[in-house]
């Protein structure tokens, strides 16, 4: 060998990426995902990943450095489209945000730009504009929302996951990839199994009631309206409350299965939050699902193929959920109710009606599982791919 020649490990060559999002769980967890899509893919062109978030701290620290993915927290200010005495406090934030961006960004320095959205991106997906560094954006609801819509502007690649919002960007640079889920929250799990995990009785109905990581005060009000119907019909009910909710909701649901036969005794439970494992395990034992329609909980339930209730919440920026909830219902895969018109006896009577009729049943969850876009994170690690110009053996990429 000769002794001048260096030998160069393959491995050693680094691809690194930013990823910024706005700090909830439904910015967060399809960060993750396509982090783990990357890095698989990475590893089978021999490269490294090297990746780094920058974004709003929280929660979101502990779920990246499971991933080995290092948390660079920044200050972040909401963009709000109305006033609000806030904006002037949080107009400096945001520049407290960019100067920060600005700093992070040159020291790391990367070849690409994730962003899932979100006021805590806009900062990241500015200075990688100035520093004319490659920026792939992610919109998971239908309407994008305004940071996305700035970022749009200076995009290479936008991923989208609704077929109708082709129309709010260039259709040369969009591409339809779906929303990166929690693939791990679905592995095949026996419902009988799961059931036990909560006590429920294998042979009767379960309704899973979800009202987004905080809970949702009216919803929770709206079930225990309809709780004494629907457990007289044999209906159990799984209802996830909100930690702020919790209690006040447990001990309502207690007083209120009082008046019934001791045999209905357990057919209700309250629970403030769902951890992984245990929302995978609710997913899993329940026949249907009544929840809000963001687009992360539609993706999570078209994946686990359930029938659905979607309520949106009417609250939503440019009432997104409820748009969102009307693209998937037009697939044919659940059931849409405004939460103005909901009359508490004719929503249990629904309830009632759909988990006792099992070709609509089977129908919501083959439908469900139809809008399903599988392996969203995979596609989006491969156009992350194409926009560096590193090839890959698609054939491996699928397996």
């Amino acid at each position: 060998m000769n002794p001048t020649v260096k030998q160069v490990n393959i491995a050693e060559i680094k691809i690194k990426v930013v990823f910024t999002g706005g700090g909830t769980g439904g910015h967060i967890y399809p960060l993750i995902s396509v982090s783990r899509a990357l890095r698989k893919l990475s590893a089978q062109r021999l490269l490294t990943l090297e990746s780094v978030y920058i974004g709003p701290d929280g929660f979101s620290r502990e779920a990246f450095e499971k991933e080995n993915v290092r948390v660079v927290p920044i200050v972040a200010g909401k963009l709000r489209r109305y006033f609000s005495p806030l904006n002037f406090i949080d107009f400096f934030k945001v520049i407290i945000g960019f100067f920060q961006s600005l700093y992070q960004v040159w020291k790391f320095m990367p070849d690409l730009i994730f962003s899932k959205g979100g006021y805590g991106a806009v900062p990241v997906v500015l200075v990688g504009r100035l520093y004319r560094i490659p920026v792939f954006i992610h919109e998971s609801d239908t309407v994008p929302g305004l940071s996305n819509k700035i970022a749009a502007k200076f995009a290479k690649r936008i991923g989208i996951s609704f077929n109708k919002t082709f129309e709010y960007f260039p259709a040369e640079k969009t591409a339809l990839v779906g929303n990166p889920i929690r693939s791990d929250l679905f592995l095949e799990q026996n419902q009988g199994q799961a059931r036990d995990h909560f006590g429920f009785l294998k042979d009767k109905p379960l309704v899973l009631i979800l009202g987004g990581s905080q809970g949702s005060q009216r919803i929770n009000d709206l079930i225990m309206e309809v709780l004494e119907e629907l457990v007289r019909k044999d209906i159990q009910v799984l209802h996830q409350t909100g930690q702020a909710n919790f209690r006040q909701v447990a001990a309502e649901g207690k007083i209120i299965l009082e008046s019934v036969p001791d045999i209905y005794a357990n057919f209700y439970q309250a629970r403030g939050f769902f951890n992984d494992q245990d929302y995978a395990l609710a997913l899993a034992a329940s026949d249907l699902v009544v929840a809000r329609s963001g687009s992360g909980t539609i993706f999570e339930l078209s994946a686990a193929k359930k029938p659905a209730i979607l309520i949106p919440l009417p609250e939503s920026a440019s009432d997104h959920q409820k748009l969102n909830a009307f693209e998937y219902s037009k697939a044919g895969a659940a059931i849409v109710l405004e939460e103005p018109n909901i009359l508490p006896h004719l929503f249990a009577q629904q309830i009632i009606d759909l988990v006792y009729d099992e070709e609509k049943m089977n129908s919501l969850a083959n439908r469900a599982n139809l809008f399903f876009q599988e392996d969203s994170a995979e596609k989006i690690a491969k156009e992350i791919f194409d926009l560096l110009k590193i090839e890959y053996d698609d054939q491996q990429v699928t397996n």
